[in-house]
């Protein structure tokens, strides 16, 4: 059923490819135990917004949003998880462990790995709202059957995070980032 591999071959990274959804976990270390706060599963949605960089390494763009628990998680203690899963007659989950690090783009390292996003280069539809890059090294990459997740179609994108973020300016998206990512629910520092 499932299967460990040493790194994202062409088949896993046209799984990757055909995905219009995936899922990013991170929790938090707050005792000296590892232990404490709370886990975040989130949602990423955009076809344009990640990308295998090489076969352990992927990246996608952060947008603003209502928080940043990832950010705040990454830069405590770096975990993360990302999980693809299909929802096609194909069952499959695909499940990325690693260590993320937060690239920002004033960060010397935002222009290569912008390249890699039409939204963030400028060069694509412009999502408006681009607030980091994650990028994952890879310790383990899992797949799992995925039998019981239902059969669902895409009916279309949303563009609703586009549309609001276009009725901001650069300034009015950076105060709604101080107002909203500062810290995580557990007071953690995200985006300063």
């Amino acid at each position: 059923m499932g299967k460990v591999y040493a790194e994202l071959d062409e088949r896993l990274t046209k799984f990757i490819a055909r995905q219009p959804v995936f899922f990013v976990a991170t929790a938090p270390c707050l005792t000296s135990d590892g232990e404490g706060g709370h886990v975040n599963v989130s949602p990423k949605g955009y076809r344009d917004t990640f990308a295998v960089l090489d076969p352990t390494t992927v990246a996608y763009v952060d947008l603003t949003g209502s928080g940043a628990e990832t950010i705040a998680h990454l830069r405590q203690n770096g975990r993360i998880t990302i999980m693809f899963c299909s929802f096609t007659s194909a069952p499959k989950i695909l499940r990325i462990y690693g260590t993320g690090q937060v690239v920002l783009p004033a960060d010397p390292g935002w222009p290569q790995l912008a390249c890699h996003f039409s939204a963030a280069a400028g060069t694509g539809t412009d999502r408006g709202s681009q607030r980091a890059i994650i990028v994952v090294r890879a310790d383990r990459i899992a797949d799992s059957c995925g039998y019981a997740v239902p059969v669902m179609e895409l009916t279309a994108e949303r563009d609703v995070l586009t549309r609001w973020s276009e009725r901001h300016s650069a300034d009015q998206l950076a105060a709604y980032r101080v107002q909203h990512n500062t810290r995580s629910i557990d007071g953690l520092p995200a985006i300063s």
